[in-house]
């Protein structure tokens, strides 16, 4: 793994190792602005990941036939998300 990335940044023409063996000196401090009360005002936190939804999933325990269970899996990836659009069908 390690390998690969040692690959990588030679491809990307990067000197990694400048990079760390480098040390901050005082008189590179200055070229840094001073943060402002406007600065932090105009600020935001990005959380990221996924946004919430209005119908969020909850998890329950559901015992069904292991036949049941192949026959789903058989029809690929999202099978869960397809078996529950079917369940959704069911009149009330």
């Amino acid at each position: 793994m390690t390998e690969n990335k040692f690959e990588l940044a030679r491809k990307l023409g990067s000197d990694l190792a400048r990079v760390d063996a480098h040390v901050i000196q005082p008189h590179e401090y200055d070229e840094l602005p001073e943060i402002t009360d406007d600065m932090l005002a105009r600020a935001s936190v990005n959380r990221g990941g996924r946004p919430k939804s209005a119908t969020p999933r909850r998890l329950i325990s559901l015992r069904l036939p292991e036949d049941v269970i192949s026959k789903w899996r058989a029809t690929g990836p999202g099978w869960q998300t397809r078996m529950a659009e079917r369940l959704m069908e069911i009149p009330k």
